[in-house]
């Protein structure tokens, strides 16, 4: 069973969510697929055990071979390489790894070499991976692919996936088996609640709503849910006393078993196939 935690927009509280579920299941894999910004480790305190580099193949020019045409510039739809006085220039930084120039090179003159653009890392018995991507790299999707070849299959995995519903979410949650959307009470959680929700409807994935920092006012979430037939599945209310603990990197189910409990019987609820 696999889980994806997302949300339309950062600062839901979709970390909050997938830790919780994580540190309240009896054995389970927590991958943090936020590559940019991975902080689940603050939270579940794992002892990294094992790291390992992620490369990508980036174009690399055999000057003897290379006549200066520029069919690899125009080949290129990222503007990662340019042709000035016949010498081709490469930008590593925007390359997306795709291989158009060397399939478009007639001269044998392009030839791919590794590159690092970030880490993944584990504890020793690989129930916490996470993965980071290296500064300044513009492509997650790697990263997460590593990720994911790690991924056990014989324990539940809870996803973390990256804010938002670009390429990095998309194939996180491809594959998996349930998507937690995690909103917040007001017209911006609305709006990317229904960016989530579209994107998870499109890729056939069922879906349930975890209502964080709920209050009185309710920007129309509720009646969203009714309307697109979608489990509330919880709500957290709006809590000094949660964001003060989430501060200095404690669980709400680390300070009140009342919380422990509901996230367990979420966990049960959905990976028993009770949540549709």
């Amino acid at each position: 069973m696999r889980i994806a935690v997302l949300s339309g927009k950062g600062g839901t509280g979709k970390t909050t969510v997938a830790a919780c579920l994580s540190a309240s299941a009896d054995r389970c894999q927590y991958v943090d697929c936020d590559v940019e910004e991975p902080n689940g480790a603050i939270f579940l305190k794992p002892q990294l055990a094992y790291r390992k580099p992620v490369y990508v193949m980036i174009p690399e020019v055999v000057s003897g071979n290379c006549t200066g045409c520029g069919t690899c510039v125009k080949a290129c739809r990222f503007h990662a390489m340019a042709c000035i006085n016949k010498k081709i220039l490469i930008f590593p930084e925007l390359c997306h790894h795709c291989g158009a120039c060397g399939i478009a090179c007639r001269n044998d003159a392009i030839v791919e070499t590794q590159r690092e653009v970030g880490v993944i890392e584990s504890d020793q018995e690989n129930l916490f991976l996470q993965g980071t991507l290296h500064t300044g790299e513009p492509v997650t999707v790697p990263v997460i692919h590593a990720l994911k070849d790690r991924i056990r299959t014989d324990i539940p995995v809870i996803l973390d996936c990256a804010p938002g519903a670009s390429c990095t979410v998309v194939q996180t949650i491809d594959g998996c088996d349930y998507c937690i959307l995690v909103t917040e009470p007001t017209p911006f959680g609305l709006y990317d609640l229904n960016i989530a929700y579209q994107l998870t409807r499109k890729m056939h994935i069922p879906s349930g709503v975890v209502l964080n920092k709920a209050m009185e006012y309710d920007p129309g979430i509720k009646d969203y849910c009714d309307s697109n037939h979608l489990q509330l599945l919880m709500e957290i209310p709006y809590s000094r006393q949660i964001a003060e603990e989430y501060s200095r990197g404690v669980l709400p189910v680390e300070t009140d078993i009342r919380w422990k409990d509901r996230f367990s019987e979420l966990f049960g609820k959905i990976s028993g196939g009770g949540a549709k």
